[in-house]
């Protein structure tokens, strides 16, 4: 038999070779289509995907998680879900070439990922029961019975049968490997003479494609049908009117300069930074919040209804993420509604730790399993701090906590932020570390005193003239002082500030530079009320928030 392969029979052999590849991709799809289905019956976070992207997360050391932040900013869980994806599709690949060979070592392999995604499902923090490992499992059932049918149907790259006839004797020695890709090709015969029946697998692939699509759109619609009562329970809600208002935003709070940040940050442009993958859909008709623990003397449940019929407080607020890089964008300003989060404690029995407390610390638990601590002093000292229900004048959006998250002035959102919040627990420092604590962030964190240049933009190229410097500073329940501006190595400058609204909010401020042309440093400092001036030296947010002043190079025309 020659070595040589013909144009027509190399064409045939690539064709069947891909046919593997497909076999197992077309079980991965199945395999994540069924989860999809099953993960509708029992809770939309159980299917694979979500539960490995979550359980990443959870495993992902702190300074990379910190990287991805700042690289790919609120699109990180996008990313996370995308390479999660891409590492499966490979999987799929590699496990129907697997199976072309050895059709149950491939099915095996599909259920073995089938078991990681269940145990990743069952090992998350806001796991309650065991069946949170079915979807996975029926994925990897569903996944795995697939490819072993697929690889039925194609031709197996087996031993050539041993030729009959004159030839028998010359033909039985060429066993190389051209000969054997020949009798991969010949078994590919159109006339399926050989045990495999080209159409009937093209047949049976689409049909599997088919089904799992039709499979994959059910368990998407009744997911999303999971989520239109929470939507529901949201739009019905009318927010009473606060029994103490915030005051009227004074009317030079908010500088009209091109290009710096609004005062009152939108609720769609709010930044949101979490470790949910799927943001929690709740009915608020539904929802309770426990308060219990250490100097709890009347432990309760709440429910939404309760909390909208008790006194609320009506503030603006500006919130700062401990992920924010110096000069970042994850600040952000808005007017919350909600009951003042010491009073509600005090009605349960709870002192703060200067008046005797047992607890020194408050851990708020999220419905998707977050955990975070703050100082009971800090929620008692007499700031607004409050159990939130609304953000701009609506009932608070599921980005952002719906139906309640907490809010706490002066304190980054890692040690006080907790939203889709379920329970409160009084504990101490000592008896518990809550989710950022295990990773090396922080117990305490109050925000810095920080500032940042929104106008001219990194790299912009203004005329030469008069040109107008501005941005925010921020140095929550402290308030800021004084802001300066630098050009180049040049003396400081104070900026004009514009009028404050709260010590609780940032501060816009502005500088009218007389530019010259060329290439220019410009940066800024902020001082706040305790005198206290932002330092120089750059730290990064690991581990209670990043540090240091923030500059901007610019080209002048």
């Amino acid at each position: 038999m020659s070595e040589k392969l013909t144009t027509s029979r190399r064409r045939k052999v690539l064709r069947l070779a891909g046919l593997g590849p497909l076999s197992g991709l077309l079980a991965g799809y199945a395999a994540l289509t069924v989860a999809e289905l099953v993960s509708a019956g029992v809770r939309p976070e159980a299917s694979p995907v979500i539960a490995v992207g979550g359980a990443t997360i959870d495993r992902t050391p702190a300074p990379v998680k910190d990287w991805a932040i700042r690289h790919f900013g609120t699109d990180d869980k996008l990313v996370l879900q995308l390479g999660i994806l891409a590492v499966l599709t490979l999987l799929a690949l590699a496990l129907g070439i697997v199976a072309a060979r050895h059709r149950r070592t491939g099915a095996a392999g599909v259920l073995l990922f089938g078991l990681v995604g269940a145990l990743a499902a069952t090992g998350r923090p806001d796991s309650t029961s065991a069946t949170d490992a079915l979807p996975s499992v029926a994925g990897a059932v569903a996944g795995a019975a697939l490819l072993h049918w697929l690889a039925g149907r194609l031709p197996q790259c087996a031993r050539p049968a041993t030729p009959r006839g004159p030839a028998r004797e010359s033909e039985a020695m060429d066993t190389g490997p051209a000969a054997r890709i020949d009798a991969l090709a010949d078994r590919g015969g159109e006339d399926g003479r050989d045990g495999w029946d080209r159409r009937g697998f093209v047949i049976a692939a689409t049909a599997a494609a088919a089904a799992s699509t039709g499979v994959g759109a059910l368990g998407r619609s009744l997911n999303a049908a999971r989520g239109r009562s929470a939507i529901a329970s949201r739009n019905r809600i009318v927010l009473p009117a606060p029994a103490s208002a915030a005051a009227p935003i004074p009317e030079r709070a908010a500088l009209r300069v091109a290009g710096i940040g609004r005062f009152i940050t939108p609720n769609h442009d709010f930044y949101r930074v979490d470790t949910a993958l799927v943001v929690p859909r709740i009915d608020a008709t539904s929802w309770s919040l426990r308060i219990h623990g250490r100097g709890v003397t009347r432990g309760m449940t709440l429910s939404y209804q309760d909390l909208l019929r008790m006194p609320l407080i009506e503030r603006d607020i500006t919130l700062t993420c401990v992920s924010n890089e110096v000069g970042g964008p994850y600040a952000g300003n808005a007017r919350w509604l909600g009951v003042r989060l010491a009073d509600l404690l005090a009605q349960r029995g709870v002192k703060p730790p200067s008046k005797g407390g047992p607890a020194d610390q408050l851990v708020a638990r999220s419905v998707d399993g977050m955990t975070i601590g703050t100082p009971v002093e800090d929620v008692m000292d007499g700031r607004d701090a409050m159990l939130a229900l609304g953000m701009n004048g609506q009932p608070l959006p599921f980005e952002h906590g719906f139906p309640a998250r907490m809010v706490v002035p002066g304190l980054y959102g890692f040690v006080s932020a907790c939203k889709w919040i379920k329970e409160i627990e009084l504990t101490t420092f000592d008896d518990y570390d809550p989710y950022w604590v295990k990773r090396n962030w922080a117990r305490k964190a109050p925000i810095k005193t920080e500032s940042r240049i929104d106008t001219p933009k990194p790299f912009a190229r203004p005329k030469a003239g008069t040109v107008m410097i501005a941005g925010v500073a921020w140095a929550q329940h402290r308030g800021i002082d004084k802001v300066e501006i630098r050009v180049d190595d040049g003396p400081w400058h104070e900026a004009e500030l514009a009028a404050e609204d709260t010590r609780d909010t940032w501060r816009q401020w502005s500088f009218p530079w007389q530019a010259l042309p060329g290439s220019h440093t410009l940066t800024v400092r902020a001082t706040d009320r305790t005198g206290e001036t932002q330092p120089e030296r750059r730290t990064r947010t690991i581990p209670d928030g990043a540090s240091g002043w923030h500059s901007v190079v610019i080209n002048v025309d």
